[in-house]
């Protein structure tokens, strides 16, 4: 079978970012634009600056991809994009652009979701064998999901609220952490003990999990311990918080490893960069006998590299958009 090289683009956030992948698992180039430090100065993602941005670098991103992949137009059998969910503007850039390289050069479009899009990175790593259990933990969803086949999602129970990367985010700001929060609340923890009481989130049988409780209870405390002149100790609060948080997700890991018989594992979203949520759930998926699969370090947060993966199924079952394919700011994958 000819090889089939897709060029993807993933422009949801704050990363203007191309790809072109090869048969669906072989990255041939992903390039990665991130608007990080200008978002920095505010504390978190500007909206209408990230659609500007897109906008501006968009066209330098396709031709360092395609240049450092020693490629052309001429070598591309269809054009993948992200199309939803993210924020809106900026999904609208890379959306357009996609049908006008569509139109242009005569490709396939095909429109993939983000969400799908990390599920599908661990495609990269090694081919996903089904059933098994995905883990999707990211700014905007916290879901366990059960797969049968290609595209073919089961939810089992999620977040009844917060997402947990929101949920570090809030927990940053209030702890006074640089942007982006995630990360240096998981550095800051490795320092510190799980000093702090806080509520356990949803002991209970189901799949349904919540973090905005925990949230509410950290500020609180932070702001009753202010009020009487205490220090906080910043670490500690960062590990208790952590252990908390994470717990949870392996706690409801365990139950759905206990009711299905899954073989297989995986983490997608960008929280699965978190190496101490790779830890704990690999304790779980270890005492099952359950393989775990996540993908390396540049494939966890978001880029076009994941998006070409996903688009790779569908190339091939002929699931293809038109050029009336627009950008919307949410839609769910199951």
């Amino acid at each position: 079978m000819k090889d089939v090289n897709i060029l993807s683009i993933e422009s949801s956030c704050d990363e203007t970012s191309m790809a072109i992948i090869r048969n669906g698992c072989e990255c041939v180039q992903c390039t990665v634009l991130t608007q990080m430090d200008t978002h920095a100065e505010f504390g978190g993602v500007v909206p209408e600056i990230a659609s500007r941005m897109h906008a501006e670098n968009i066209t330098m991103v396709l031709e360092e991809t395609l240049t450092k992949a020693n490629m052309t137009m001429d070598d591309i059998d269809a054009v993948a994009v992200t199309y939803s969910p993210g924020l809106l503007g900026s999904l609208l850039v890379g959306v357009e652009f996609a049908k006008t390289l569509s139109l242009v050069y005569s490709k396939p479009l095909i429109a993939v979701n983000h969400i799908a899009g990390h599920i599908y990175a661990n495609n990269l790593e090694k081919k996903m064998e089904f059933p098994l259990l995905a883990l999707v933990v990211s700014g905007g969803h916290t879901d366990l999901i059960l797969m049968h086949g290609d595209y073919e999602f089961e939810r089992l129970g999620g977040t009844l609220d917060d997402a947990i990367g929101e949920c570090y985010d809030k927990v940053a700001r209030v702890l006074d952490l640089k942007y982006p929060g995630g990360p240096n609340v998981e550095k800051m923890a490795r320092e510190g003990n799980h000093t702090y009481e806080l509520p356990i989130p949803m002991n209970d049988d189901t799949y349904n999990m919540s973090f905005s409780g925990l949230k509410s209870a950290i500020i609180n405390l932070v702001h009753n311990e202010t009020q009487r002149g205490n220090n906080i100790r910043k670490e500690d609060l960062a590990r208790s918080f952590q252990d908390v948080a994470v717990d949870q997700l392996c706690r409801k890991t365990e139950l759905a490893l206990k009711q299905y018989d899954v073989k297989h594992m995986i983490i997608a979203g960008g929280v699965s960069a978190n190496s101490f949520l790779r830890e704990e759930i690999k304790k779980v998926t270890d005492k099952y006998g359950v393989d775990l699969c996540v993908p390396r370090l540049l494939y966890c947060t978001d880029n076009a590299a994941m998006i070409g993966a996903a688009a790779y199924p569908l190339y091939l079952n002929g699931e293809f958009a038109d050029l009336s394919l627009n950008a919307t700011s949410t839609d769910e994958i199951y």
